[in-house]
């Protein structure tokens, strides 16, 4: 497999300039067009601004890229057939010559494959609902119990079972820190319900933890920030009560299963809250990605 790592993101990375990689799911599936296209340019921006340099991760004709032009990024946001591609499917859609967005899983093992650290996206994937009969659950938590990388998050996607993912980032290893809170957030909103064993406050602490994974040499697991949306832009808690259950039973109802589960409940938050869970679902990503570009700096000023 050809990586390849754009001109700037190989510069920085060779300056040991902060860093943060950035997934293309979003781009290519998570946001209706035209609005995917100016709010993918919007996150990049975003780290800039904060002086690190954005590395957005997709395949292209079989091609793995860290770190897309503009006219790339249009493609991810623009074209018809783009896949989605967790890191099972990296070698099929290389060998095919497929194009595709990167979930989490595939993101974070690309970002660690070029040498970057520091990756920030929405929120993750876990334990679904009803596992015990199911079994369903995400590859990202599989894949970071076995990636050095730290990924700052809005926690778990608020569709999953929360505790059940938490206990099993446990049993996997995978450290989880809340950032200013002692609480797990739950994407659309700020409390999960849930509690963390570990609070971090600054950047600083963030990256402190990063270099104490590296010398104590133990397992290369993730580093999982979880980053509150502010209570003043998260979705109303009871709207998003009413309406997630609302959804299941829905989804019950239809039928719907497996890998099309999280996009069915997604979509029908989107409709019964007229748009308001995706206005909390872009205020938990911009938060994320200016944390991650902070903690990238400290990182690399480490």
């Amino acid at each position: 497999m050809t990586l390849v790592v754009s001109e700037e993101v190989r510069a920085a990375i060779g300056a040991r300039r902060p860093v943060v990689a950035l997934e293309s799911t979003i781009i290519a599936h998570g946001l209706p067009r035209p609005r995917n296209l100016r709010v993918a340019r919007e996150l990049e921006e975003a780290v800039r601004e904060e002086g690190a340099v954005p590395a957005t991760i997709a395949v292209l004709d079989g091609r793995p890229h860290v770190g897309l032009d503009k006219q790339q990024l249009e493609r991810v946001a623009t074209e018809e057939g783009i896949r989605k591609l967790g890191h099972r499917d990296l070698p099929l859609a290389v060998a095919t010559g497929a194009s595709g967005a990167t979930t989490v899983s595939a993101t974070a093992l690309l970002a660690e494959l070029a040498g970057v650290r520091v990756f920030a996206t929405g929120g993750l994937g876990g334990v679904h609902r009803q596992w015990t009969a199911t079994q369903d659950e995400s590859a990202d938590l599989g894949l970071l119990a076995r990636t050095r990388i730290t990924v700052v998050c809005a926690g778990v996607k608020s569709i999953l079972d929360v505790p059940a993912t938490l206990q099993r980032l446990e049993t996997l290893g995978i450290a989880v820190a809340g950032f200013g809170t002692d609480r797990f957030p739950g994407f659309y909103l700020s409390d999960s319900g849930h509690p963390v064993d570990w609070t971090l406050d600054t950047p600083a602490q963030v990256a402190a933890v990063m270099r104490a994974q590296d010398s104590l040499r133990g397992p290369r697991s993730a580093l999982v920030v979880a980053n509150p949306v502010p209570e003043e832009e998260q979705l109303d808690p009871a709207l998003h009560a009413r309406v997630l259950a609302d959804a299941l039973r829905a989804c019950d109802a239809e039928g719907i299963s497996g890998q099309a589960v999280t996009p069915f409940l997604l979509a029908h938050l989107v409709r019964h809250t007229d748009g308001a869970s995706l206005k909390a679902n872009l205020a938990a990503v911009r938060g994320n990605v200016r944390l991650a570009a902070r903690v990238a700096a400290a990182w690399a000023g480490a």
